[in-house]
């Protein structure tokens, strides 16, 4: 059975947590992606995505250009191991709707990322992949709280 390691994504770049939201954003725009893990130093603390941007940041009004990172990215993080199945990888997407994962290691420092794309372009068998997007795609109600 294939590894994470097999399909992930290695040397990811990174944001820290005192970095601007600005910064995160032009780095998201430069390497063209809607999510960044934030870290400090090279242990993952947090992931950032643009819709963290949008709704936690922009929408709150916050000032782009002087907020940190740290005051709108996700601190509770679903990591894996790069040693872990593929399959129990792509399980967990599922069950959790969502479709990039950061990958550490046991000391919880960020080796790489994997996506659904990943496993469904290198790793998981069309069936499992196409039944975890449609999971992950499944709609919320809106939080109008």
């Amino acid at each position: 059975m294939d590894q994470v390691m097999d399909v992930m994504t290695r040397d990811v770049r990174v944001v820290q947590p005192t970095d601007t939201i600005e910064r995160a954003a032009q780095l998201m725009d430069e390497l063209n992606v809607g999510v960044v893990p934030v870290c400090e130093g090279r242990k993952l603390v947090g992931m950032l995505t643009d819709r963290d941007i949008a709704v936690r940041g922009v929408a709150a009004g916050m000032d782009a250009k002087s907020s940190p990172v740290s005051e709108i990215m996700s601190g509770s993080v679903r990591c894996c191991f790069e040693d872990q199945p593929l399959e129990d990888v792509l399980d967990e997407m599922r069950d959790t709707q969502i479709r990039r994962m950061p990958v550490v290691d046991r000391q919880q420092q960020i080796v790489g990322i994997v996506s659904l794309g990943d496993l469904a372009d290198r790793g998981s068998d069309e069936a499992s992949v196409g039944e975890a997007l449609k999971d992950i795609s499944t709609p919320a109600a809106p939080d109008r709280s």
